[in-house]
């Protein structure tokens, strides 16, 4: 079989997080890593069948639009082996951002309790993203006071694109979301407000 590599890469975090979920959960595909640009970028890179990819990036293109990430998209029906450790590099520090840049899935993504996240209907991620870190972290303060969530993490990309991604109950994260998105406007520019109730394991593994 031939390795088809596809890429997806927007404006923002969250729009590339919801393409991969939703990318994931349309075909047979397997997440490879995700990588950060210095500036407003953010790609996932998944891997398959050509069929499966194909299918896989056209439903990603499609929310990412709506989410107004503005994606650009490619697939490799064929790459040429010498460009894969470009493709699919070594994890890489960036000192501006203080954080890693390329993100490889957990090894353990398919724990038995990551198996149980992304099959519980309960269960929810929420997204975040803002241009401004006061405004994201007002945000999330309002958050987490309006219901009952837990903080993961947060992520950054250049220009001030900051997203805290939280967890909980589907109810409570879309309570939390709602609230945390209201406060945005006050103190800077709302990019993306989301939920994704029972995440893919490829979203859970690439989590910050």
């Amino acid at each position: 079989m031939t390795l088809t590599i596809g890429f997806l890469e927007t404006t923002g975090y969250t729009p590339a997080m919801i393409a991969l979920d939703v990318m994931c959960k349309t075909a047979n595909v397997k997440v490879l890593q995700s990588e950060v640009n210095d500036f407003l970028g953010f790609v996932v890179k998944v891997s398959g069948e050509l069929d499966a990819v194909t299918s896989a990036i056209e439903a990603g293109k499609q929310i990412a639009t709506e989410l107004g990430g503005k994606p650009v998209v490619k697939i490799l029906a064929n790459p040429e082996n010498q460009i894969q450790p470009v493709i699919n590099g070594p994890e890489e520090y960036n000192g501006l951002l203080e954080q890693n840049v390329v993100h490889h899935p957990i090894e353990d993504a398919t724990s038995d309790e990551e198996i149980e996240m992304a099959t519980d209907n309960s269960f929810a991620l929420g997204f975040i993203e803002t241009q401004g870190f006061t405004a994201v972290f007002n945000a999330i303060d309002q958050a987490c006071k309006s219901a009952n969530v837990e903080v993961i993490g947060k992520e950054k990309l250049g220009g001030g694109y900051v997203t805290v991604v939280i967890k909980g109950d589907v109810a409570a994260v879309k309570a939390a979301v709602e609230a945390g998105e209201a406060e945005v406007s006050k103190l800077g520019n709302l990019i993306a407000a989301y939920v994704i109730p029972r995440p893919s394991t490829s979203v859970l593994s690439l989590l910050p």
